[in-house]
């Protein structure tokens, strides 16, 4: 399970539904700060509706 806020840009290119997008999801948290939950993937460039059942390998740790 790795964590939205802390994760690095090769370890979501490691999740299945993710690969591919691990710069721009890092990148969408240094600009608009920590995620508060797995829905904003989806206002993440290039994920919008694709970021169904990663769930299961990711998520938003309290911080």
């Amino acid at each position: 399970m790795i964590d939205l806020n802390t994760a690095t840009a090769d370890e979501f290119d490691g999740v299945e539904g993710l690969r591919g997008h691990g710069f721009e999801i890092v990148r969408y948290r240094e600009e608009r700060g920590r995620f508060t939950s797995l829905r904003q993937l989806d206002e993440v460039p290039g994920l919008a509706g694709k970021t169904d059942g990663v769930g299961a390998q990711v998520s938003v740790e309290p911080g």
